[in-house]
């Protein structure tokens, strides 16, 4: 049987050692840096049962950076609200509200894995509830859209996980997707 903490540790060391570079062919390839560490890639893979949203490199990269912001504004909220400074929660709820970028950006990560747009908009759309309730000037209103955000973020945590994937895997699955019909923002 196998102790939790190692499990999390060979979890770790997984995902540390998962890099993904281009090879002279232009395709993406797990890096060797230390020899062949596709393995334990794999080995992660297998384990994590989460629907796999496939992503380009750049994109998987991008996606996280406005996953890192998200967490700063959330932050932001939580000061501002601390002090009542409603004018602070407005703008940083406004950075991860809804707006049409927002929504093709999401739209174009998405597009290999269904529902994922979808689940992303929503996101978007609730955190819109925190600047309204910012402009009532109510703090309480404000905590529980923003409870309401974190639920629908840790959701989507819990169903998707990026899945690097090279140029033509990455049109052939997207190719492949259907479209639900869903027009996000609508």
């Amino acid at each position: 049987m196998t102790h939790p903490r190692a499990a999390v540790m060979l979890a770790l060391l997984a995902i540390t050692s998962c890099k993904v570079v281009a090879s002279p062919a232009g395709r993406t390839a797990p890096s060797a840096a230390a020899g062949d560490q596709s393995a334990p890639c794999a080995a992660l893979d297998q384990m994590d049962s989460r629907i796999a949203v496939p992503l380009l490199p750049m994109m998987a990269n991008h996606q996280k950076q406005n996953m890192r912001d998200h967490l700063l504004a959330v932050q932001e909220i939580i000061l501002a609200a601390a002090v009542d400074d409603f004018a602070a929660i407005e703008r940083a709820a406004t950075r991860i509200g809804y707006a049409p970028q927002m929504a093709q950006m999401c739209t174009r990560m998405g597009a290999g894995a269904r529902g994922f747009t979808e689940q992303a908009a929503t996101f978007h759309h609730t955190a819109d509830a925190i600047g309204a309730a910012a402009r009532q000037r109510d703090r309480v209103a404000v905590m529980a859209a923003l409870g309401s955000t974190l639920q629908t973020c840790t959701g989507c945590h819990e169903t998707y996980r990026q899945h690097i994937v090279d140029e033509a895997t990455w049109t052939r699955l997207t190719a492949l997707a259907a479209p639900t019909g869903h027009q996000p923002g609508g």
